[in-house]
């Protein structure tokens, strides 16, 4: 498996529940969203324009993802909550493709255009390394079924102060995309557990 093989199997509707540990204030706060992940092919205009914008040579990308999502997290002030949209390209180190730069059109932890890598290890878990100015972000996604993508990430700041969270992501069929957010039953109920 390389990196793109891993975009594609994250392509389509994702219900995800998350819960951040603010370590600072040692409080937690829960949220959930919805998630929309399309597989880009190296030849896409937006893989392409991503390459460019980064001053990266776009004939040694081999794809990436435009991601979107709608979601809300517990302390919210405002009605809107959290929405957003952002392009990936993949550039690898070498033919194997499990490791090389993530070209970012928008940030995990910043909302600027960022440089970080990624990596695929030994149990094909992808690890995206992130910095920034002000912090790095270290991010991890694994499968544990073809339907249920796990997330942990955590981000420093300068100065110590760190966030923690963790997502369990659960593709959506048409028939459960517009439903609740399924209580831990439900969930372990429609994965045959």
């Amino acid at each position: 498996m390389d990196a793109m093989e891993f975009f594609r199997q994250s392509a389509g509707q994702w219900r995800s529940q998350r819960t951040t540990h603010h370590l600072a204030f040692r409080r937690a706060e829960n949220g959930d969203s919805s998630i929309s992940v399309e597989a880009l092919e190296k030849d896409d205009p937006r893989v392409i324009e991503i390459c460019t914008m980064h001053e990266v040579d776009p004939a040694t990308a081999i794809g990436g993802a435009y991601v979107s999502w709608q979601g809300s997290m517990e302390w919210d002030r405002d009605a809107e909550g959290h929405s957003g949209t952002t392009v990936f390209a993949l550039v690898p180190d070498d033919a194997s493709g499990r490791s090389g730069q993530l070209l970012r059109e928008r940030g995990y932890a910043e909302i600027v255009p960022v440089i970080g890598r990624f990596e695929l290890d030994e149990n094909n878990n992808l690890n995206l390394v992130t910095d920034y100015e002000t912090m790095s972000a270290v991010e991890q996604f694994w499968f544990m079924g073809p339907n249920l993508r796990l997330r942990a990430s955590t981000v420093t700041r300068f100065g110590g102060l760190s966030t923690a969270a963790f997502c369990a992501e659960v593709r959506q069929t048409e028939a459960a995309a517009d439903s609740e957010p399924l209580k831990a039953d439900q969930l372990y109920s429609s994965l045959g557990w």
